[in-house]
């Protein structure tokens, strides 16, 4: 099923190491997935991976910098969230544009002119980044549970998350946060895998725990600013998903992402908030599938 966990190293402009993971057919084709805030590759589930590659596609899960086993910016000056938040993000290391060069320098690690781009969350902001910076190697993009980068949308709703306070350094104690913030922005129509989700924090927590580093992308984040006006030149294929029950990011951050970009196709499911649950991979599966099928087929016909 997956090819063992592999290290493209120099990739981009930063020059940067990053791990990454294979499944389905290396002929089939290519389907790149980024993660989002503080997150790694392993949270996109493996059978979601499986999903996919049964599907006819080729799947890439990756860690992004500053995540999992990919090159950490830790000799970085310290992030002020406070000031960035109040506007002044002089502090941030790096941009979602940089997170986006890293991307399309893996691709050209992995030799590919081009891939379909699947982002959830930060990973959907990094995706569309990649479509406005670097149209030409984005075959497709699916854009999950993110947004524009227009302040007015996407908003969290701090009332469900904001007494979870900082996940504290220890392995159990991070464990048991990540299932308590899990269910705080989780899907509240659809089952919630406690299992599932102690599992693969504790993995997390092993392959490279740093609260520094999820500081560092949620300053790149608000350092970026709005993509709106550049999403309405976008020519990429693209669809919109978004949970109508996400306290993490509104739902009117997925319509004004569809709205934004001509053609974009949008699916909303009740009941899904700011997680993917695993009744939903078939149909994610499916989706996506259906995406890249259309895309590869105007591709060649162009």
């Amino acid at each position: 099923m997956g090819m063992s966990e592999e290290k493209a190293l120099n990739v981009g402009p930063s020059g940067i190491e990053v791990a990454y993971e294979r499944f389905g057919d290396p002929g089939a084709p290519p389907v790149l997935l980024l993660m989002g805030g503080g997150a790694q590759m392993i949270n996109w589930p493996e059978g979601l991976c499986a999903e996919l590659a049964g599907r006819g596609l080729q799947v890439i899960r990756f860690d992004n910098r500053d995540t999992g086993r990919s090159t950490h910016f830790s000799q970085a000056p310290a992030p002020d969230l406070r000031a960035a938040l109040a506007g002044d993000v002089s502090s941030a290391s790096y941009t979602l544009s940089d997170m986006a060069a890293d991307t399309v320098g893996l691709l050209d690690v992995l030799g590919f002119d081009g891939a379909h781009l699947v982002g959830a969350s930060m990973g959907g902001m990094i995706a569309q980044t990649i479509a406005i910076e670097h149209p030409h190697r984005v075959r497709s993009l699916t854009s999950m549970m993110s947004t524009t980068g227009d302040p007015g949308v996407g908003q969290a709703d701090f009332s469900a998350i904001g007494d979870l306070g900082a996940p504290p350094d220890d392995r159990q104690g991070f464990v048991d946060w990540q299932v308590r913030a899990l269910r705080a922005v989780g899907s509240p129509g659809f089952e919630f895998d406690e299992a599932a989700v102690a599992d693969r924090a504790g993995r997390s927590y092993d392959r490279g725990h740093d609260p520094g580093g999820m500081l560092r992308q949620s300053l790149a984040v608000l350092a970026s600013g709005d993509r709106t006006a550049r999403l309405r030149s976008s020519r990429v294929p693209t669809l919109v998903i978004h949970g109508a029950d996400d306290v993490m990011c509104d739902v009117s951050g997925g319509r004004a992402t569809a709205a934004a970009v001509p053609g974009a196709e949008l699916l909303i499911i009740d009941g899904m908030g700011h997680s993917l649950p695993r009744a939903l991979w078939p149909e994610f599966a499916s989706r996506i599938a259906d995406l890249v099928k259309r895309a590869e087929e105007a591709r060649l016909t162009r």
